[in-house]
């Protein structure tokens, strides 16, 4: 399964309100430009390609030996743009959102991609420039349901990409504590002001991904890589690499036949389709209580600490999925109980509100091992077109 887009922009939901507020707003902003000069701009200035030629800022989203030139005269898209914006200078200043060559007049996803890429630290460096162009790109985006949000950075530059404003999770990942086996971790705040976590007892209990989330999500290559590191396994063959987290990863699940069954199914899918596809995180601490259920004198703040697995995938996206056992709409004599299950159902809308995908599936579907599988790849290949755009 791979997952190479998630909330791919719309077609036609920017509307030529929009692009025509964008236009002129950056013409506002960028004022007249000698093309081919950027060198020569002042430091405050604003244009499209940034401190990039225009060929170069292209060069980064389009292939320009491939792109057809609109003059007789030459074969190439960078061939015409070199005579029009360089040599003559007969263009418009903002001739690229008019040119159907970059699908910036009626392609969505083109024109959210382009204006992304204005704001990466290759092509503008100085902050208060990114900040005043960012917010003015919101301003005009939000309308129609789009924003332009932090997913990276580089020497603690911004990385910017477009989001559909009402899915994925806001905010940056920061705290991935997953595989938990054996007493609880305790953890405490190592430093309060930038919620930097620290591990002070059973810390061997628990799995702590401490690498920054990439824009795509978090794939099995990636948690392999991280893997091989924290065990000393460098020069391993990859495959060896992964059996052996593979084998962390289900020690986590203790005797729940259901979420193994469920992480068997998925593990075979990378046998098919490769270490490039998300990472099934199981596991995952998604609130933290310190005290156990023995140590309050009242039920805690908190009710599920953990959900049974986690896709992180592209545009902040997080998909949890949770296997469903007696003891979620049961007592612990096997009667129904409301109330339990409406707690349940009650953190799901919480999750939800939040931005997270919540897929449940009944224990009872997952007891026959061929059923449960075909069940689940028929599951994992559905939510592979859901974010396969």
């Amino acid at each position: 399964m791979t997952f190479p887009k998630q909330g791919a922009a719309t077609a036609g939901r920017i509307t030529e309100v929009t692009r025509r507020r964008l236009r002129e707003g950056l013409c506002r902003l960028c004022g007249p430009v000698p093309a081919g000069r950027m060198e020569f701009l002042e430091p405050q200035h604003t244009f499209w390609s940034g401190a990039l030629p225009e060929t170069d800022f292209l060069a980064r989203l389009y292939d320009l030996d491939e792109l057809p030139s609109r003059d007789p005269r030459f074969t190439t898209a960078f061939q015409d743009i070199v005579q029009h914006r360089v040599a003559n200078d007969d263009d418009e200043e903002d001739w690229v959102f008019h040119d159907s060559r970059f699908g910036l007049v009626d392609n969505d996803e083109a024109l959210l991609r382009f204006l992304a890429e204005m704001l990466h630290p290759a092509v503008r460096t100085d902050p208060g420039e990114v900040e005043r162009l960012h917010t003015f790109l919101n301003s005009v985006l939000v309308h129609d349901g789009y924003e332009l949000v932090q997913v990276d950075a580089v020497s603690g530059a911004p990385i910017f990409d477009y989001h559909q404003i009402g899915s994925g999770v806001p905010g940056a990942m920061r705290n991935l504590i997953f595989a938990a086996v054996g007493p609880k971790p305790e953890i405490v705040l190592d430093d309060a002001v930038n919620n930097d976590l620290r591990i002070i007892r059973n810390q061997q209990n628990c799995l702590v991904y401490d690498r920054p989330l990439a824009a795509h999500g978090l794939t099995w290559t990636e948690l392999t890589a991280w893997w091989s590191d924290r065990q000393g396994l460098a020069g391993r063959p990859q495959r060896e690499v992964w059996r052996s987290l593979y084998q962390r990863l289900d020690q986590s699940l203790g005797d729940n036949n259901a979420e193994r069954r469920v992480l068997r199914t998925y593990a075979e899918r990378y046998g098919r389709l490769g270490p490039g596809i998300a990472a099934l995180i199981p596991q995952v601490y998604l609130h933290y209580d310190p005290y156990t259920a023995g140590q309050r004198r009242a039920p805690g703040p908190l009710s599920r600490q953990r959900m049974d697995f986690l896709l992180l995938l592209p545009h902040r996206a997080r998909v949890v999925i949770e296997c469903d056992g007696k003891q979620h709409y049961a007592d612990p004599d096997g009667r129904a109980d409301p109330r339990r299950y409406a707690a349940m159902v009650a953190d799901d809308r919480d999750l939800r509100l939040k931005g997270y995908e919540v897929y449940r599936f009944g224990g009872a579907e997952l007891t026959d091992d061929h059923a449960a599988q075909h069940l689940l790849n028929a599951f994992f290949d559905r939510l592979d077109q859901r974010y396969h755009q």
